[in-house]
């Protein structure tokens, strides 16, 4: 999506506390940075901040953090967040924000930042065969997400594209992950706790159906039960050197 240049948003981002300047900094300490000890969920590609900014002040007993890469939406997203707590007669006490290139996500948290869910919400389908390796879903980014999300901890997807949902369902299963709930349709699937999102809106009133599904991760995946077989079978060292090079190629 493209926005308009927003002259304000880095002064207005540069001064509120809850947006970190350089994210790398905190990198396997960010329960150090919430005033209180709780559990940690992030939103990958937060846009305006419509959904982060309800879902954070409906829950104050969870610790939130919403990432973009564009300083123009993060100010955006901050005025939202501002506004929601506002509302509620609420100190922002438990949601961070930052700017950051989701694909390069491993320079920012660590498997010392254990996560329980990551919400990811009409990414980029990135739909020319050359640029699939830049979708939020794809195994590489996958594979990223594995190291900072604790087992049993959840992704939650959300897309108008078909073949971007299509192809999403293959990589998480790829990656180790148990699609534990899947609709085509979620307005219309019973699924109750649903915070909608600015694009969701968009869509729905234009009579697009919305993909949704919930990714259960396993506590080991294809690539990482691969190397451990590899470790205890020296006939076979090529198979963990494919493993390691397709979770490192970005």
């Amino acid at each position: 999506m493209r926005i308009r240049r927003k002259p304000w948003a880095r002064p207005e981002l540069a001064e509120w506390e809850n947006c970190i300047d350089v994210p790398a900094e905190n990198r396997g300490k960010w329960k150090s940075v919430f005033k209180k000890d709780a559990p940690m969920m992030l939103e990958l590609g937060c846009g305006k901040g419509g959904f982060i900014s309800k879902l954070a002040v409906a829950n104050p007993e969870t610790n939130f953090i919403a990432v973009d890469i564009k300083s123009e939406m993060l100010g955006l997203a901050m005025r939202n967040i501002k506004r929601e707590y506002a509302e509620a007669e609420r100190e922002v006490d438990n949601v961070y924000i930052f700017s950051q290139e989701i694909m390069l996500i491993s320079k920012v948290f660590s498997n010392e930042d254990m996560f329980d869910r990551i919400y990811i919400n009409f990414c980029n389908p990135w739909p020319k065969t050359h640029d699939h390796k830049k979708r939020l879903t794809h195994n590489n980014q996958l594979m990223q997400y594995r190291e900072f999300l604790k087992d049993g901890g959840e992704i939650r997807f959300k897309t108008d594209n078909d073949d971007l949902f299509l192809s999403s369902k293959r990589y998480f299963t790829e990656c180790g992950f148990e699609l534990t709930f899947v609709t085509e349709d979620l307005h219309n699937s019973g699924f109750e706790d649903n915070i909608m999102t600015e694009h969701e809106k968009m869509f729905s009133e234009q009579g697009i159906p919305i993909k949704f599904l919930i990714a259960k991760k396993l506590t080991v995946s294809p690539c990482e039960k691969q190397a451990s077989d590899a470790e205890n079978d020296a006939d076979q060292p090529e198979n963990n050197a494919d493993c390691t090079e397709n979770v490192n190629e970005n």
